[in-house]
């Protein structure tokens, strides 16, 4: 039986690959959907991958330290300084980190941690109490 850990973490995987692909076909998605879709399934992942970390915390706490996450990258690219600019600029830097500051992002954030908590909600009513629970770590 697969582990929250694994789902999680598996989960993560195919929401990074849909990011990714948002970004690379994105004149294939809507024009509303298209400038926002990267960052929303960004925050979405963060939550997959905090909850992977942490799968035997409350669902709050993980939606609040991936939010607090999410927006602490978002604010740091208000800094610039030469190194982190140069980090920036590669292209896992740009993925990670964002290169400037836009409020729009926020929300994105807040979109794609609330979609993770609710298709977690739906998963445990459903499915995921038949989840083997982690052991030890």
């Amino acid at each position: 039986m697969m582990t929250r850990r694994l789902f999680y973490s598996a989960a993560g995987l195919v929401t990074m690959l849909a990011g990714l692909g948002s970004r690379k076909f994105r004149g294939a998605l809507p024009t509303s959907v298209a400038p926002y879709a990267g960052d929303t399934l960004w925050a979405l992942m963060l939550f997959l991958l905090v909850s992977a970390m942490l799968a035997r915390s409350a669902i709050a706490i993980r939606a609040a330290i991936s939010l607090g996450l999410a927006f602490a990258v978002e604010f740091s690219q208000l800094y610039h300084a030469p190194w982190i600019d140069s980090i920036r600029q590669t292209t896992l830097g740009g993925l990670v980190l964002g290169s400037g500051f836009l409020g729009s992002d926020l929300i994105c954030y807040s979109v794609g941690i609330a979609v993770g908590v609710g298709l977690e909600w739906v998963f445990r009513r459903f499915s995921l109490p038949k989840l083997k629970a982690p052991s030890g770590n």
